[in-house]
């Protein structure tokens, strides 16, 4: 069952990570933050002018709080629900990109793979950390992505 951390207008205006530490916190007490992962979905109340065509991911103050999340946790790629799309939203809020009605979001290639290749580097590491390496759940994150990851890499890089 996936968990569900709801801002609101005052948390995204005011940088307020509240709801993601205190699910983190709770997580990190119990010993279990590294197999909650694809768990989390955001759910963004941000009021908006009717005619407003922007999608969230285009609107500067929620890409704010999003940066200044994945700077404090920055291996929440992980905890993420990837199966309905959370990553790939999470992804549009750090990446540039366009969006088209018929095609939906398109990615910049170069900032996608750098992307892309960070959070390889930081979720490999902080599992590492937590004692539970896992390369399959580090390549099925990228595969949804649309990078598909030899394992020789994954042997190149072995801490």
């Amino acid at each position: 069952m996936a968990t569900k951390i709801i801002l609101n207008a005052d948390q995204i205006h005011t940088l307020d990570l509240t709801p993601v530490q205190t699910l983190v916190n709770e997580w990190q007490q119990a010993g279990a933050i590294a197999t909650q992962g694809q768990l989390v979905q955001f759910e963004v109340n941000y009021p908006r002018d009717p005619t407003d065509p922007r999608e969230l991911s285009e609107i500067p103050e929620i890409r704010l709080w999003f940066v200044q999340l994945d700077a404090r946790y920055p291996w929440m790629p992980f905890l993420l629900d990837w199966e309905s799309g959370e990553l790939a939203r999470y992804a549009a809020m750090l990446v540039p990109h366009q969006f088209s009605p018929t095609e939906g979001i398109q990615f910049n290639p170069e900032a996608l793979e750098i992307f892309v290749m960070s959070k390889v580097f930081v979720v490999l590491n902080w599992l590492q950390q937590q004692g539970t390496p896992n390369r399959a759940k580090v390549k099925f994150m990228t595969q949804i992505l649309g990078y598909e990851l030899d394992d020789a890499f994954f042997d190149l890089i072995a801490v």
